[in-house]
């Protein structure tokens, strides 16, 4: 989360340079749009802030919220949270635009309660209408990842409002990008398990991820389901070392099409992206 907060507070000192030089040119029209995305930005570095504020909160308050649900009447159900705030939580996880089915995964892996993908299915729609009734009335939105040459909706790709631009927009490249880095993020989720001991679906996920990067797993001569081995170094350096070969060439697609939809695009559609009508105007207009 601190990444997500230096990113911003580097983009908010990008706008105010901006902001001067058009002035220094007498271009006021830059000016408005600059101060516009100003604004946008420090609304959005308040709502991660307060969220950073709230998860120490919590973890300062982990042995006495363990106490009280020790001493909760036998068979009361916990509590479960909306589905919005579970996949908030999965996304913060990850960092990287996400498909429901794992958003799924990740959340059964990490967090309590079963979040299944048809929950998902309407979710960004409503997120799209409840922005569009209420401009900014809610701290984050979960919308849909933008295609970085059409600037519309990724199909199938939650992304949070508050993350940088950049990083919620695909370019050729960003699905391999995307899993690369879901798998740095996991294996460190998977560190912070209490107790060391891992539970069957995070071991799972991260055989998934180690099986589908070359060299990330330890050779098995005969290996079980319940006893393949997982050394989280190895899966660290093997996708480290691929992910040096790509994310800089994903990362210029993204930051090109990012400035293009400044330019571009609207509020609104800089988060739930462009029309599927104007999307081809949008890609020829540089």
């Amino acid at each position: 989360m601190q990444e997500h907060l230096d990113a911003l507070e580097e983009r908010m000192q990008q706008l105010q340079q901006a902001m001067r030089s058009a002035q220094l040119a007498r271009d006021s029209e830059q000016v408005r749009q600059l101060r516009a995305e100003l604004r946008r930005t420090q609304r959005a570095w308040d709502a991660l802030f307060e969220q950073a504020e709230d998860t120490e909160e919590t973890s300062a308050d982990d042995g006495t919220r363990r106490t009280l649900s020790e001493n909760k009447p036998a068979g009361q159900p916990p509590v479960v949270l909306p589905a919005r705030e579970q996949v908030h939580q999965v996304l913060t996880l990850l960092a990287v635009p996400a498909a429901p089915k794992l958003i799924s995964t990740v959340h059964e892996a990490f967090f309590a309660g079963a979040l299944a993908p048809s929950r998902l299915t309407s979710l960004r729609r409503d997120e799209e209408r409840s922005y569009r009734s209420a401009p900014g009335a809610r701290p984050y939105y979960l919308c849909p990842a933008l295609t970085s040459d059409l600037l519309s909706p990724a199909r199938g790709l939650l992304t949070v409002s508050t993350w940088p631009l950049e990083q919620r927009i695909v370019g050729p490249l960003s699905a391999r990008v995307h899993f690369l880095t879901g798998a740095l993020n996991i294996a460190d989720a998977a560190d912070r398990v209490s107790g060391g001991t891992l539970p069957l679906p995070a071991r799972h996920l991260l055989l998934h991820y180690a099986r589908n990067i070359p060299g990330a797993q330890p050779p098995a001569p005969h290996p079980t389901e319940a006893g393949l081995p997982i050394d989280l170094t190895l899966l660290r350096r093997a996708a480290q070392d691929e992910l040096a070969l790509h994310a800089t060439s994903d990362s210029t697609t993204r930051t090109q099409a990012a400035a293009r939809a400044r330019r571009q695009l609207d509020n609104a559609g800089l988060l739930f992206g462009g029309s599927f009508q104007s999307a081809r105007r949008l890609r020829s207009v540089p």
